[in-house]
């Protein structure tokens, strides 16, 4: 009897063939097709496309709240731009030390002083223009009272001031010589007293009294003693010369308490702003009416002011009191330049 030797594995792999080798006799399946990238597209555009019609449509009040806003920031770039060289400017002038700032003040002062000499032929204009300038910051100064209902930031004691100077200079041209300025500074001192009025019983609930804390008797008296020993040399009686001189010291200074207060505050609203800045420019157009006379009569009218000290003070009195408000007019000028409606002032402006 013979024992056939089988294979394990001969059982169960009929063939005989390795299975861990391929099958010849078996064809492997072809790969799928490829597709096309051009079909691919314009089925992904075809989906977009369903997607997009499903969509809702854009809201026409969106679009064109986006084109006021695009419109609003063209408007905004072009502004800055156009205000590019003067913040350039600005930025300038206050890199300079002290000496530089002086100096480029009073060139500005000059080339504006020629400026005016060659547009205004008869000087008298400057004063009456002066005077305008003062009543209509006096006009700002009763809408702010009246629409507003307060008087934050105004000081009480720099308008006693302007209404006691005016009331003596108004004696003095009663007395001395009646012109239209008599006029004109009769309309102001009405305006000033109404201003005084409504800061001491109307509105004293909003006054800055703390704020307003200037002494009156360091400008009042130191007037009041050079009115004594420098004053006109005239014709006229004795005591309506020195009125006549109280009244310009003191027309010089009468601004400083309005100046303190707003260094106490360091910030100053819009309509107190325009109100100094128009006390700025009174003052302004007044020492250029002085100056320019000076100059067309080779100095003539230094000496028929009078003799002695007089005419010098009454000249240096113009000049101080524009050089008072120059610092806070360069400040309101960047201000308004910079699109700025409450304006701050750094410390030690005024």
């Amino acid at each position: 009897m013979t024992i056939v030797a089988t294979n394990r594995n001969s059982c169960n792999n009929p063939t005989g063939l390795d299975p861990t080798q391929p099958n010849p006799s078996i064809t492997p399946p072809a790969p799928p097709p490829r597709l096309s990238q051009a079909p691919q597209l314009r089925s992904s555009r075809h989906a977009r496309t369903s997607r997009s019609r499903g969509r809702a449509h854009p809201d026409p009040d969106r679009a064109r709240r986006r084109l006021r806003l695009h419109r609003s920031a063209s408007g905004r770039e072009m502004r800055g731009s156009s205000r590019r060289p003067v913040a350039v400017v600005m930025a300038w002038v206050r890199r300079q030390p002290p000496k530089v700032k002086a100096f480029l003040a009073v060139v500005a002062g000059m080339a504006a002083l020629v400026f005016i000499r060659f547009i205004v032929h008869d000087h008298d204009n400057l004063f009456v223009a002066a005077e305008a300038a003062h009543a209509l910051g006096i006009a700002v100064l009763i809408y702010k009272l009246t629409k507003e209902k307060t008087c934050a930031g105004l000081s009480l004691k720099s308008q006693d001031l302007t209404a006691l100077f005016l009331a003596v200079r108004l004696y003095c041209s009663f007395v001395m010589e009646y012109d239209i300025h008599t006029i004109l500074d009769t309309a102001t001192l009405a305006a000033t007293l109404f201003v005084i009025y409504m800061i001491r019983f109307k509105l004293r609930s909003t006054y800055m009294l703390d704020k307003d804390n200037f002494a009156l008797y360091y400008v009042v008296l130191p007037c009041a003693v050079l009115a004594l020993l420098v004053h006109p040399s005239t014709s006229h009686n004795i005591v309506n010369r020195i009125c006549w001189a109280f009244c310009v010291y003191l027309e010089a200074v009468s601004v400083l308490p309005q100046l303190r207060l707003m260094q106490n505050t360091k910030i100053v609203e819009p309509f107190t702003a325009h109100y100094v800045f128009a006390l700025g420019v009174a003052r302004f157009l007044s020492c250029a009416h002085w100056v320019l006379q000076v100059l067309d009569t080779r100095g003539g009218l230094l000496t028929a002011l009078g003799y002695g000290l007089w005419p010098s003070m009454v000249l240096l009195s113009e000049i101080v009191q524009t050089f008072i408000l120059a610092d806070f007019c360069y400040y309101y000028v960047k201000s308004v330049f910079g699109g700025q409606l409450v304006l701050r002032l750094p410390s030690g402006v005024v």
